[in-house]
């Protein structure tokens, strides 16, 4: 286990509450039969974690036109969506999140995937070594667009938006075992890029 190997981002925003997925799947089955509070209930749940997931790909004043864009496609495409075990709902939301954010891109052309309000890794050798919560998230997110597409993804996945193993390789098409090799090596590059400092203090 590397020292990134603990989520770095658990300070970002509290976990909406844990929802076992055979509630999932019966809100999902009302949902598709016109139930818009069933519906609800799947974004009350799902809102934080694609909130997340989002933010960390696209700039600020986006992530809620895009976070809104992916729930109504949700909601569009959610006839489409047939309930059983081998893609659970939140794999098929994320597919959605991926290719909503992918959309935008090609859209576009003006568009980056963090902000360039970056600040300096050099902040962290300051005399009192004391960084705050935004400057952390800048140097997080610089570091993580110095990573390779799937590298990235696959660290929003697994902690930005904490889909377990399972759900991240459905959403990325992956075996289990494909993801858990990708997922240590992501976090190897990661590991490299960011200051020592903050590598030790994780």
């Amino acid at each position: 286990m590397t020292t990134m190997e603990i989520p770095l981002y658990s300070w970002l925003m509290k976990n909406p509450p844990v929802i076992e997925e055979q509630v999932i799947r019966v809100l999902v089955l009302r949902a598709q039969e016109g139930d818009t509070e069933a519906f609800g209930k799947l974004y009350d749940h799902f809102f934080l974690p694609i909130y997340r997931y989002t933010s960390f790909r696209a700039p600020s004043d986006l992530v809620e036109d895009l976070v809104a864009d992916i729930f109504v496609k949700a909601w569009e495409k959610l006839h489409t969506y047939k309930v059983r075990k081998e893609i659970p709902f939140g794999a098929w939301l994320f597919r959605i999140a991926r290719y909503t954010v992918i959309d935008a891109y090609r859209t576009q052309r003006d568009f980056e995937e963090v902000s360039d309000e970056l600040v300096d890794d050099d902040e962290l050798n300051r005399a009192d070594h004391r960084t705050n919560k935004q400057d952390l998230l800048r140097i997080v997110r610089k570091a993580l667009a110095e990573l390779p597409r799937r590298y990235r993804e696959v660290l929003l996945l697994s902690y930005v938006a904490e889909l377990p193993g399972s759900e991240v390789a459905k959403a990325m098409r992956s075996s289990e075992g494909g993801v858990r090799i990708l997922k240590m090596r992501a976090l190897r590059k990661l590991e490299s890029l960011l200051p020592l400092e903050m590598v030790q203090r994780a």
